[in-house]
């Protein structure tokens, strides 16, 4: 049985998004950050981190939320939430999950420190490039991969969510806007953000 290692209000939205588009079986055990369960010698064998989230899955641990969306789009083909390796798409999904990390969330640090980095010396260009390469790829939607729904918009979309309504530092884009609309209609991602906001 699967294992999600969670706390509402982090990067776990991510990995429980994930789990509910797969409609695998999964126990959620959460960790009380603010008591410091996360940094616990046993946890610690699952995430070094001592972040949230991780996940167990038998004798496999897998840390980090594009990781966890990537092991069970893999592990769970018959979700359809991964092009199958061979597949011309396959690429472009791999990009994106890792575009969250490498350049989404360096962007929104960089703006949350106000930072102000040379577009050629930092790893994600700039703000607003980051931004104009997703709008691009929308355009032809009304996913990232064109028709087809898949973990990287898990991943992308749950950084613009966040992006736009939560921490309000994506100015609003219509393109944009209308890709945050079409995941929060999804009904596992509504199922994902009841979890996180019951925080059991």
């Amino acid at each position: 049985m699967i294992k999600l290692y969670w706390a509402p209000h982090t990067r776990s939205l991510r990995a429980l998004w994930l789990l509910e588009e797969a409609g695998v079986a999964y126990e959620r055990v959460r960790l009380d950050l603010a008591a410091g369960e996360q940094k616990t010698p046993e946890y610690r064998t699952i995430n070094p981190m001592a972040k949230v989230p991780a996940l167990t899955d038998g004798e496999v641990s897998v840390a980090e939320s594009g990781a966890i969306c990537a092991y069970i789009a893999d592990t769970y083909p018959n979700a359809g939430l991964a092009p199958p390796i061979g597949d011309p798409l396959r690429g472009r999904y791999l990009q994106w999950l890792f575009f969250s990390a490498g350049c989404i969330e360096q962007a929104f640090l960089a703006k949350f420190g106000n930072l102000q980095l040379r577009p050629e010396s930092a790893s994600f260009g700039d703000f607003d490039r980051v931004f104009d390469v997703i709008e691009a790829a929308i355009a032809k939607g009304p996913w990232l991969l064109g028709e087809g729904f898949s973990a990287a918009d898990v991943l992308i979309g749950s950084d613009i969510y966040f992006g736009m309504d939560i921490f309000k530092l994506i100015p609003s884009r219509p393109a944009l806007r209308a890709y945050v609309d079409r995941c929060l209609e999804r009904p596992a991602f509504a199922r994902a953000r009841a979890i996180d906001a019951a925080g059991d």
